[in-house]
């Protein structure tokens, strides 16, 4: 039987424990419920490999370091990437831990395999007069009258308020679909996101996307008839936007304008947080923005903004640009 094809309970005795895991993980963790999905298809894997293919059997206080350490080896001759061996491993080692705390087992079999670090990649960002061309397209008369041969003028206001308010906002993609009407708020100047793990946080903005989210507002109003819909963006026919529709209009917005390699909201969080280092801002205020849990992970942006200064000063100062073989 291929666990691929077997529904979540086709797990029996002691493999039943994943089950309790996964639901530990959604109802006190609050874990994403793609976080979720991503454990439930790791530790299956693993059931299924460990056991050669018969899952039921899955008894995981037997395994042992090596036999992980073979699951490993199998997965990178699989030419399964180093960041998803290193998820999948995580996903085991939480497992383990869980089953410590229930009193189930007294070691943690999965902490016991060394992994190789995977390469760490710069975000990909946009640079700022990249940036102020695109968003200069969506207030230019003659480029929105071309634009009218595709979407229609709200649809065409809402892309242009999407990509802008990912680059003021520094916002993930599945916040701006989830964001609340009620929670953005253009006399105070902020709205209220809700983040990983279904925490909250407060992000200031300034008057550029307050007015275009008034303009927006009106819009939306006259094309829908939904003065106070529970989302904010929405489309024509009043439903609320799915990922991979946000992820069109940004590439659609993005393409042509930058030489960054990705063009995705993802790109925009990375810009407005290196823009933001850039000029002033502190980390810890970027790392709240962000609502990144670590300061750790905020710290990345500084590897950019270095960079940005190698770059700067290799154009500009006259010493470094003698050719010291000559």
């Amino acid at each position: 039987m291929k666990a691929s094809t077997a529904p979540d309970n086709l797990f029996h005795g002691e493999t039943m424990l994943i089950n309790s895991f996964l639901t530990y993980l959604r109802c006190e963790l609050n874990y994403s419920a793609h976080t979720v999905s991503s454990y439930s298809i790791d530790l299956r894997q693993f059931a299924e490999f460990i056991t050669g293919g018969n899952p039921e059997q899955f008894d995981p206080v037997d395994c042992l370091p090596g036999d992980i350490r073979t699951w490993v080896l199998s997965l990178s001759e699989a030419k399964v990437s180093h960041r998803s061996i290193r998820r999948k491993a995580s996903a085991l080692s939480s497992f383990y831990r869980y089953l410590m705390r229930r009193g189930l087992t007294s070691r943690n079999p999965a902490s016991e395999v060394a992994l190789a670090r995977a390469e760490k990649k710069l975000p990909v960002f946009i640079r700022p007069a990249e940036m102020a061309d695109i968003i200069d397209n969506g207030h230019n008369p003659a480029i929105a009258a071309e634009r009218q041969k595709g979407p229609s003028e709200f649809e065409q206001l809402r892309n242009d308020l999407i990509v802008l308010m990912f680059y003021s906002t520094g916002m993930r993609r599945a916040e701006l679909i989830t964001l609340s009407d009620e929670n953005v708020d253009t006399s105070r100047g902020e709205l209220k996101v809700t983040g990983k793990r279904n925490k909250e946080r407060i992000i200031p903005f300034g008057q550029e996307l307050a007015d275009a989210i008034e303009n927006y507002r009106r819009s939306r109003l006259h094309e829908t008839g939904i003065e106070h819909p529970e989302r904010f963006f929405i489309r024509p026919c009043g439903d609320p936007l799915y990922p991979m529709l946000v992820e069109r209009i940004v590439k659609n917005a993005l393409t042509g304008h930058t030489l960054a390699s990705r063009l995705s909201p993802h790109t925009l969080r990375h810009s407005f947080a290196s823009d933001m280092l850039n000029n002033g801002a502190d980390l810890t205020s970027v790392q709240q923005l962000l609502g990144h849990e670590s300061l750790a992970t905020t710290q990345v942006y500084t590897h950019i903004t270095y960079r940005e200064l190698q770059q700067n000063y290799k154009l500009a100062h006259p010493r470094a640009q003698k050719n010291h073989g000559g």
